[in-house]
């Protein structure tokens, strides 16, 4: 994620100001709970010539397993699998270490995200003072404006949209590339906006495939062969609005702790990331009689250097993380509103997601330039 070590730069460095003792725990809490997997112990100690020297890049504590302490996986005696709580133990072990104090990084919407902020609460109702940093190239936490991390993925993936339009334009195909946005469309419909994409599917507004193919065919009986069409991956058809959850077998629920339940067995159990390109590029081509090709930026956004923005927002958060622990309000998370950073109870941010607004600027500005978003409202088409 852009601007993970800008966060532990921030936090760190105010912390010592504060002269506290600065620590890191590798993966979320396994550092802690799995130990002997990490050649330091899985806990790194932070000063002042440590936080300025990690990279710009990157993750110096890392974003791996991030297993959730409530529900350790386990091998019995007889080869079963069994989930043990074991977040007493976790507690017990922090005390030990004589931490007084956790900032963790969490996630938005995705699997992994909003359950980590759900571990979060928990732990702090179990005594823990935490306070959340929200991360998302989604921008979908819904208690702030911009979460880190967000600002470097438009950049990433507006370039790259750029670029594959103009390739597709070269040879006289239709790239349909799905990006980040399980819950929400903005990475989608601004990066869209911005590399003048032909048509930008989001999860906020099912879509339409007979209108979407109507408006691809109408550009190019027009003289403009669409080239572009972006689709957020949480993005649905109105055909099929909701998929039901299929159901889980023990086996599969033993192996596949991350598993997604929409998407039944088989190769996106886990990682769903392309699934929906390539079934609309299937489904465009059909309608459209155009060669399409379907592109997935998921984990290419994910990852880089990240912008101005994002280093100045990473540490922000992190200095603002160790003020609200400063000034009592443990069991919260940060909330930038601009211009005011701040933060919000946990509670207010759980099992809410930030979505695009169907009458904000976004959306308005798509239909008054003729961009399709699914349907035949402003499925326009100008050049």
């Amino acid at each position: 994620m852009p601007g993970l070590n800008a966060v532990i730069a921030g936090a760190t460095l105010a912390a010592l100001r504060a002269s506290w003792e600065v620590v890191g725990v590798h993966d979320g809490f396994d550092g802690v709970l799995f130990p002997e997997e990490y050649a330091d112990g899985g806990v790194m100690s932070l000063d002042r010539r440590a936080a300025e020297a990690l990279p710009i890049a990157g993750s110096a504590l890392g974003t791996g397993a991030r297993r959730d302490p409530f529900r350790i996986r386990a091998v019995t005696a007889d080869n079963a699998v069994k989930e043990v709580d074991r977040s007493d133990e976790l507690l017990a072990r922090l005390s030990e270490a004589g931490v007084k104090a956790v900032i963790a990084v969490v996630g938005g919407s995705a699997i992994t995200g909003s359950h980590a902020m759900s571990v979060a609460f928990r732990l702090h109702r179990k005594g823990l003072p935490i306070v959340c940093i929200p991360k998302s190239v989604e921008n979908d936490i819904a208690v702030t404006s911009l979460a880190f991390g967000y600002d470097s993925a438009l950049g990433y993936a507006t370039d790259a949209l750029d670029r594959i339009r103009a390739a597709a334009r070269d040879v006289r195909r239709l790239a349909v590339v799905e990006v980040p946005g399980a819950e929400a469309g903005w990475l989608a419909l601004q990066a869209g906006l911005a590399a003048r994409a032909d048509a930008v599917l989001i999860p906020e507004i099912p879509y339409d495939i007979p209108s979407v193919a109507r408006m691809l065919r109408r550009a190019r009986d027009e003289g403009h062969p669409p080239s572009l069409v972006v689709v957020a991956q949480g993005a649905t058809s109105r055909e099929a609005p909701g998929e039901a959850a299929a159901p889980v077998s023990g086996l599969r629920k033993s192996l596949s702790p991350l598993s997604d339940l929409r998407f039944g067995e088989g190769g996106r159990v886990i990682d769903r990331s392309g699934a929906v390109a390539e079934a609309l590029a299937l489904e465009l081509q059909r309608s459209c009689d155009i060669e399409t090709v379907p592109l997935n930026l998921d984990h290419l956004v994910r990852t880089g250097t990240p912008s101005a923005l994002d280093r100045q927002l990473g540490l922000a958060y992190g200095a603002g993380a160790v003020d609200a622990i400063e000034q009592g309000r443990p069991g919260s998370v940060m909330a930038f509103q601009p211009p005011h950073l701040g933060s919000v109870p946990l509670a207010e941010a759980l099992n809410r997601v930030r979505r695009v607004p169907l009458d904000g600027d976004l959306v308005r500005t798509a239909a008054a330039i003729g961009l399709c978003l699914g349907h035949d409202k402003g499925a326009g088409h100008e050049r």
